[in-house]
Order: C-alpha cells, then sequence, then structure tokens
C-alpha cells in the first residue's frame, strides 16, 4: 500500500465513526431521560454489564461514572453466573450493554435481576432485541454502519456505546451539581488530585524549619539561617515580628558585588523589601502560577496579616505540584 492509501483509509474510518456519532442526537430521546431519572432516584450503584469489546467499553463507563459522581462498578456476566451476582443488591441499576441485544450470558442473568425487583436498562442497537424488552428503559445506540470495511468487527458501534455512556455519565454529572472539588477528592493520588486538594498550608515549612532573623541581625547571621534551613531565603522581621523584609540566593549574590562587611552590615539595610506573599489557604498550584509570574523560587506564607510559613519551587515538585 502506498502511503497516500494509509491516509485515505484512516480518513475514511474518522468520517464514518464521526456519522455514527452524529446519529446518536435522536436517541437522546424521552428513554435517555428517563434513564437518567431512574439513576439519580435509586439508592444504590450503577453495576453494569457486556461481554466481549462491550465488555471493554462497559469497563469504562463505569469507570467514567464512578468518578463523576454516580458509584458505579463493572461485573463481567460470565463471573456473575458463578458467584459475583451476590455483588448487585436491591436499589442498584444494572446498565446491560451488548450491540445485539442477545447476549446470552447476560440474557442468563435477568431473570435472576428481574426477580429481585432490580432496574434494568439495556444499552442496544435493537430496540426489539430480547435484552431490550426485557429491560425497563433500552438505550439505543445503533449505527448506519461499521468503519471494519468487513463489517465484521465492532468499529463504529463501540464508539458509540462509548459515547452514549460519556452522555449519560456527564448528564448525571451535571444534574447532581458535581463540582471540581468533588472530582479531586475521588482522585487524590493523581497529579490532578494534588493540584485541586494539596493547600499551601500542606507543603510550607513552619516552626523551627522557618527561615527567620532580626532585620538587626548580621548578613552574616542570615546567611547561616539560609544555610541551616535550605529554601534559599530567610523571613526578615523587625522586633515585634512583624514581616519586613526578605533575603536571598539572589540578593546575595548582588550583595558580594559592593564588597560589604557581613559580619557588621545589618541584614535589614541590604534585605529585599516587600517581599512576594501568599496566603496559607491558598491551593498549592496557586504559589506555583505565582512564583512563575514574578519568576521567584520561593514564597513566605501569611494568615491573618502574620508570618506562618515558607516554601520554594523545590517544595512543590516534591509534593508532586508541578
Amino acid at each position: 500500500m502506498t502511503a497516500f492509501s494509509f491516509r485515505k483509509a484512516g480518513v475514511t474510518v474518522l468520517k464514518i465513526e464521526l456519522n455514527a456519532i452524529a446519529q446518536l442526537t435522536q436517541y437522546i430521546n424521552d428513554d435517555f431521560v428517563n434513564a437518567c431519572q431512574l439513576i439519580l432516584a435509586a439508592s444504590g450503584k450503577v453495576v453494569v454489564m457486556g461481554m466481549g469489546k462491550s465488555g471493554h467499553i462497559g469497563n469504562k463507563i463505569a469507570a467514567t461514572l464512578a468518578s463523576t459522581g454516580t458509584p458505579s462498578f463493572f461485573v463481567h456476566p460470565g463471573e456473575a453466573s458463578h458467584g459475583d451476582l451476590g455483588m448487585i443488591e436491591k436499589g442498584d441499576v444494572v446498565l446491560a450493554i451488548s450491540n445485539s441485544g442477545e447476549a446470552s450470558e447476560i440474557l442468563t442473568l435477568l431473570p435472576v435481576v428481574k426477580r429481585r425487583g432490580i432496574t434494568l436498562i439495556s444499552m442496544t442497537s435493537n430496540p426489539a432485541s430480547t435484552m431490550a424488552r426485557l429491560a425497563q428503559i433500552n438505550l439505543c445506540i445503533k449505527v448506519p454502519k461499521e468503519a471494519c470495511p468487513i463489517g465484521l468487527a465492532p468499529t463504529s458501534s463501540t464508539t458509540a456505546t462509548l459515547v452514549m455512556g460519556d452522555a449519560l455519565a456527564v448528564t448525571l454529572m451535571q444534574a447532581k451539581g458535581f463540582t471540581v472539588d468533588d472530582f479531586a477528592l475521588s482522585h487524590p493520588g493523581g497529579a490532578l488530585g494534588r493540584k485541586l486538594l494539596l493547600r499551601i498550608s500542606d507543603v510550607m515549612h513552619t516552626g523551627n524549619k522557618l527561615p527567620i532573623v532580626l532585620a538587626s541581625d548580621t548578613v552574616r547571621d542570615a546567611l547561616l539561617e539560609v544555610s541551616a534551613k535550605g529554601l534559599g531565603m530567610t523571613a526578615i522581621v523587625d522586633n515585634s515580628g512583624k514581616i519586613c523584609g526578605i533575603f536571598t540566593d539572589g540578593d546575595l549574590r548582588r550583595l558580594l558585588d559592593q564588597r560589604l562587611d557581613l559580619h557588621e552590615t545589618n541584614i535589614g539595610d541590604v534585605m529585599s523589601v516587600n517581599p512576594t506573599c501568599i496566603d496559607a489557604d491558598l491551593l498549592a498550584a496557586e504559589g506555583l502560577k505565582l512564583m512563575e509570574e514574578r519568576k521567584i523560587n520561593g514564597l513566605l506564607v501569611m494568615r491573618n496579616d502574620s508570618l506562618v510559613g515558607a516554601l520554594n519551587m523545590h517544595d512543590l515538585l516534591k509534593a508532586g505540584v508541578i
């Protein structure tokens, strides 16, 4: 095959699948609305089932539902027949996925599901199929054709199923008023969760680890404090403890050019005034943004106009905010 034919074949697949997705809008109808209302009213979880490729898509749909505020998990129909059906309880909603609507592994389970009074929503391309007829609601995922040139490999149909699942999950998310903070709470281990949950107070240095000297101390005293605390800076305060400046590694480099006596010069005479500060309760990601905007490597942290901590870029790197 030539390079041109590779490109042509790839574009053809995309066009077929784009058309399949476009056709789905007609199925965002009363059945879709009723399915959303059933799930919102349910006291339990959404249990997703599917065999083969539908099972792979079902796994993703269950994960998307769970991460966007609708408790959900996937149960393999084959395993369900051998004990895992016990995971499904009254109050749950079963979302059964089968393009044909005739997956025998799922149909075997439905009499038990129905007998236990569990709500059943199907997702099929055939509203007249056995599964669709047994369900309270069928979400249609019919597509004009598969992108596979021999019409056998699930391609457009699985894409349509995934998109319908996304439509369901995101609609429920909006109906529940699911927020950025809610999302972060379900993703605490990832980089996104750290950016949305970690606050300046969680990563700052406090107490004995906070570099701080008096304005009346010498430059030598300040250098010892910078070295001891390892933040590349120290806060400068007056006798009442009020912050009046900062001294950083950068200030030291500039100071050395002036040939001042480090043992006699007060740090208050050479410090940088009006240091960049941040509130302890702000997100750590906001601290990163502030440092990048100001092109600095450290911040002093305040709470109620009092100095309570300090942090630098390395602290944010260690916390996974960067």
